[in-house]
């Protein structure tokens, strides 16, 4: 494809996610940046993102801050709604990512936020490729972002539906968060990079199949670890202390974890862009 060809299909996938989603997702109006911290706060607990004023200039600047919002009926506008408080009315889904440069340019994006009772409808995805089409747009062809390896809900959504792949594995990360999602738990994160135009990205978002990855090791997850470690910290720090000593096998880059068919880890040493 052309590169005119590649923004087109982005903006298109992008737009097909929305009306899936039933939303609308966009960059955030200045009026509609208090709504989306209301939207982070409410995820991961008021102080634990950014203040109001840091994402007015990291928006000023030109970043990645999105919002999604439900989609128009009738000759209705698709904005925050009648109530003129966007902290009281936040969008349904927010999502914030900045220019890194570390190993070229790309964006880090750092956090996407989905109103809980909105989940499962794929809101999440729709900031995803709106996102993705914005910087392509903007000549940017690499996002990245971290994600706890425990959680199968996303590593199923970065490594199979958007097609990232896992660049490395960081123990403690953000060090202690004591957040509203990790509680104490430790901050374990894989690193992705979503290579915007690749093949294996081209494929994963238009529903093709991955190939079968010919595994040298891997680990078995849990359905719901959020709810483990909600209910039963020991398990949960049991199962941390497992992937960690399973990640091990990660750490000279030969090898990179995929997900199987079962929804488990598999580590492979197979071309990310190999076909099915």
């Amino acid at each position: 494809m052309t590169d005119a060809a590649i923004l087109a299909r982005a903006h298109g996938l992008a737009d097909e996610e929305d009306r899936r989603a039933g939303v609308v997702t966009r960059e955030a109006r200045p009026d509609e940046l208090a709504g989306a911290l209301a939207r982070f706060d409410a995820t991961w607990g008021v102080g634990r993102t950014v203040d109001l004023a840091s994402l007015k200039a990291i928006a000023h600047a030109g970043n990645t801050v999105l919002v999604a919002v439900p989609a128009p009926t009738g000759g209705d506008a698709a904005g925050p709604g009648a109530d003129s408080d966007a902290t009281a009315n936040p969008p349904l889904g927010a999502a914030l990512g900045f220019l890194g440069w570390d190993g070229g340019i790309h964006v880090h994006s750092h956090m996407n936020a989905v109103d809980p009772a909105a989940r499962g409808r794929g809101i999440g995805v729709a900031l995803k490729l709106r996102q993705r089409a914005i910087c392509l747009d903007h000549g940017v062809d690499e996002v990245r972002w971290t994600y706890d390896p425990l959680i199968r809900r996303n590593a199923r959504m970065n490594l199979v539906r958007l097609g990232a792949e896992v660049a490395a594995y960081h123990a403690d990360f953000y060090g202690e968060l004591r957040d509203a999602i990790s509680g104490g738990d430790r901050s374990d994160r894989f690193e992705v990079r979503w290579r915007l135009a690749s093949p294996r990205v081209a494929r994963a978002l238009e529903r093709m199949p991955q190939p079968p990855w010919r595994a040298e090791g891997g680990l078995r997850l849990v359905a719901d670890f959020e709810a483990v470690r909600s209910t039963d910290r020991e398990t949960a720090g049991a199962l941390r202390a497992a992937s960690r000593a399973a990640f091990a096998a990660l750490a000279d880059g030969r090898l990179r974890p995929e997900l199987d068919a079962a929804g488990d880890y598999v580590f492979t040493a197979d071309d990310p862009d190999r076909e099915a």
